[in-house]
């Protein structure tokens, strides 16, 4: 026999943005938790509202199975004396086990005791483990109240805990458990009681809550684009903002409000950014996707008095508007490059100067990296132009009160002025990615600044020492090398990753010798651990990303190269060279250096592999040239039978130093070549 389970934390608001993570780790904590007691059950599965988190356990057995296990005890020889008799050592084992002496069976060399456990009653074992459930629940923030000592991410107000109809009696922090629950605050009961866990979806929903999360989501959906829809308009739903309506509300409907038309002639994003940002309220488009004067919210409640919460909304969103309006008009009494200035007031971070000072190494940091990527002169000229101005917005009254606007405002107002179409997009676009799943810089003014941006605030952040560790990334470099690796990678640019380092320590007047050592290092092992996120998140197997990420300084070969070997790979094209490459390098650590004469040769199968080097040299560089790294792999196969040939005819470590060293040169030479595509012996074949 079996019953559904039924926990329901009720508690103050939760912030939206944690419930999902509450609702997984609830889910998770309790299948760990009923596998550890053997309790066997048809599904788990959570559920939640801003004011309760409830998991649902259907077909949970009433009682454990019972089972029979077999315990290893002392040696033979430890166990019994002499006379076959159980020593101290048997007696005390089977005592623990709570068997006879004489029930011990003997099995290689050792004693064991079979013991029979008697599975629990169910209802017995669920008290500590509803009870453990909650307080092991963990917060990205939690609080305490009251006197208690016990902390919570909110104040727990209520615990309802029923297995089938009766109750699990426990208590955490002064609230007992029971079957009562509170309705919605303003359409439900105070209270309600629940009879049954298999009760508990229509009970909630009776007191006008809709506690499945993934219905709630599809209602809002559904009546925002209904309401659009009425409107002669579409609604523009993100997923992240739908998200977080969700767990704002627990009896959701959707309603239309209004503003005035005027308020359309500030850019699209000073509307929207407040309107969603700050009110999460969702614009509303027409079909060639202009803006409408029209915005969707969602009540926590039902239809009634809609338009007294419609003019409401409205009232704080005018506000909302006219702020914007106000601060859109001062700026745009002067030229964004007018607002440079001001950055002379801004510090950059404590010690590297100010946001001007950091506007300056832009500039020429920028005109670095478009010689080093080799764009045309117009190209650079945009790159730099937009680079002086990328920070310009950061003083501005509209991003001052709205900060989610730096770079967009910037990219508005470079426009407004008349600069070139694409140094404005390079203004926002050196911010990208904003966050993970974000777009990347489209173009190349864009590209330029990003990198400049982001290898500027890594190299400055570096530079004082602060280099992330374990979870602790307060500046999000983490977030903006792998925003930097993700654009090389998508827009294919070749650089030296050293020699823009170097460029940017020359910025910052970073001179000792020691130091700028230590950065080339510090740096290029920061890269390559997000390279390795980008391999990963690409399929790309965790031993041919450890084959290709020995030298990243160029960080777009390092993902073509893992490309044609994990493609070679699959084809099952490299099992012998694999082994002949790996043989040879593993020689080839024995040798001073790449140096070796072929005339010097005497044996036909060193020759053989000198010239097969010879052969391979020119067709390798040329397929590197042309970043055709299967190419380059299918060249350096061509030494594989050579390698195995050459090991089978000589003695590479003779006797004759000259001999030893030549061909110790010959393998060296050979290992450096095969290093240009990846470190074969990485692999796992």
């Amino acid at each position: 026999m079996s019953k559904d389970l039924l926990l329901e934390i009720g508690t103050e608001e939760v912030p939206a943005h944690a419930m999902p993570g509450i609702l997984d780790e609830l889910a998770e904590n309790a299948k760990k938790a009923l596998d550890a007691l053997r309790l066997d059950y048809k599904d788990v599965s959570t559920v939640g509202t801003p004011r309760r988190t409830a998991l649902l356990v259907s077909g949970l057995s009433e009682r454990q199975p019972d089972v029979e296990s077999e315990r290893r005890g002392p040696s033979v020889q430890v166990a019994f004396d002499a006379d076959g008799n159980p020593t101290k050592a048997a007696q005390g084992f089977a005592r623990g086990q709570k068997v006879d002496p004489s029930a011990l069976v003997k099995k290689d060399g050792y004693v064991y005791a079979m013991v029979h456990e008697t599975g629990a009653a169910t209802e017995t074992l669920l008290p500590e483990l509803l009870k453990g459930l909650v307080t092991g629940l963990s917060f990205p923030n939690s609080m305490r109240w009251g006197s208690l000592d016990f902390r919570f991410i909110r104040p727990l107000r209520w615990l309802v805990a029923l297995y089938g109809e009766d109750v699990v009696p426990f208590e955490v922090a002064s609230v007992k458990s029971g079957r009562a629950s509170r309705g919605h605050r303003f359409l439900g009961h105070e209270t309600f009681e629940i009879a049954a866990a298999t009760d508990y979806t229509t009970a909630c929903e009776r007191e006008f809550i809709i506690v499945d999360q993934d219905r709630r989501r599809d209602m809002i959906r559904a009546q925002i684009e209904e309401t659009a829809k009425a409107q002669g308009g579409v609604a523009e739903i993100t997923d992240d903002l739908l998200e977080e309506v969700v767990y704002l509300v627990e009896y959701p409907t959707a309603l239309c409000g209004r503003f005035e038309e005027k308020y359309l002639k500030l850019p699209p994003e000073a509307v929207i950014t407040p309107m969603r940002d700050h009110q999460r309220y969702f614009p509303v488009k027409d079909a060639a996707g202009a803006l409408l004067p029209l915005f969707i919210t969602v009540r926590n409640g039902g239809k009634d008095y809609l338009d007294v919460v419609q003019h409401g909304n409205e009232r704080v969103l005018r506000a909302r508007l006219a702020d914007a309006q106000f601060f859109f008009d001062e700026d745009r009494k002067k030229p964004l490059e007018k607002h440079l200035e001001k950055l002379k007031t801004v510090v950059f971070q404590e010690g590297l100067g100010t946001v001007y000072d950091k506007a300056g190494r832009l500039e020429r940091l920028s005109a670095t990296i478009a010689d080093a990527l080799g764009v045309g002169a117009a190209e650079k000229e945009k790159a730099v132009r937009a680079a002086k101005l990328a920070k310009a917005d950061l003083v501005t009254g509209m991003v001052t009160e709205f900060t989610e606007l730096q770079g967009v405002m910037g990219r508005s107002y470079a426009l407004l002025d008349g600069e070139d179409a694409e140094v404005a997009e390079a203004i926002d676009e050196h911010y990208l990615p904003r966050f993970a799943g974000d777009r990347l810089p489209q173009t190349t003014a864009g590209r330029i600044v990003s990198l400049a941006d982001k290898l500027d605030n890594i190299v400055a952040t570096f530079s004082r020492g602060l280099i992330p560790t374990g979870s602790q990334d307060p500046f999000a470099l983490r977030r903006q090398a792998l925003g930097l690796v993700r654009t090389v990678v998508e827009a294919k640019l070749r650089f030296s990753l050293a020699a823009l380092v170097a460029a940017a320590m020359d910025e910052l007047k970073i001179s000792d010798a020691a130091a700028r050592e230590k950065m080339q290092a510090d740096v290029a092992e920061f890269l390559r651990l997000r390279v390795k996120n980008v391999l990963d998140d690409a399929g790309v197997r965790y031993d041919v990303a450890d084959a290709v990420l020995g030298d990243v300084d160029d960080i777009c070969a390092v993902y073509l190269r893992a490309d044609a070997v994990q493609k070679t790979l699959s084809a099952g094209a490299l099992d012998a060279p694999v082994q002949a490459f790996t043989r040879a390098g593993n020689l080839a650590q024995k040798a001073e250096n790449t140096n070796f004469e072929a005339a010097a040769f005497t044996v036909s199968e060193e020759k053989a592999l000198a010239a097969a080097y010879n052969a391979a040299k020119a067709d390798v560089e040329a397929c590197v040239k042309a970043d055709d790294y299967e190419g380059a792999i299918k060249a350096l196969s061509e030494m594989a039978k050579p390698i195995d040939a050459f090991f089978d005819a000589v003695m590479v470590m003779d006797e004759d130093v000259k001999v030893r060293a030549n061909r110790l040169g010959l393998l060296a030479s050979i290992d450096a070549l095969v290093q240009n595509v990846a470190d074969f012996s990485k692999l796992v074949l």
